[in-house]
């Protein structure tokens, strides 16, 4: 059974950062291109960062030069450092591994699966 746990949010003030984490189970990361999204309330879930099997990072506008995302391949976990919040992050945090033999953008939330639970990331100004 393949699960994604996503963990590591909380309260947060602006310019504040915090790390999250998503252990997987039931696959290896690095079989897999694993994506970040997150989802804030009455809007549609959104990508923020990309991790291919090669190694290589995608990230959106809005978070790049902020987060960094990371693979640990001995334990099975993705990171998502996130530095100089703003309140605009405010949101559900999720982790995903995107269906093989999808080819279009990065960020299609359609094209992810095993999105798990989520976690919430607050911060205020």
């Amino acid at each position: 059974d393949v699960q994604l746990q996503a963990s590591g949010g909380g309260l947060v003030q602006a310019g504040g950062s915090l790390r999250l984490s998503c252990a997987a189970s039931g696959l290896s990361i690095d079989n897999y291109v694993i994506g970040w999204f997150r989802q804030a309330p009455g809007k549609e879930r959104e990508g923020v960062s990309c991790s291919r099997k090669d190694g290589t990072l995608d990230y959106a506008d809005a978070v790049k030069g902020r987060f960094t995302m990371s693979r640990d391949i001995a334990s099975n976990t993705v990171y998502l450092q996130m530095n100089t919040l703003k309140p605009e992050d405010t949101a559900v945090y999720y982790c995903a591994t995107r269906i093989v033999g999808t080819v279009g953008s990065v960020f299609a939330t359609y094209e992810y699966e095993h999105f798990g639970q989520g976690t919430q990331v607050t911060v205020s100004s």
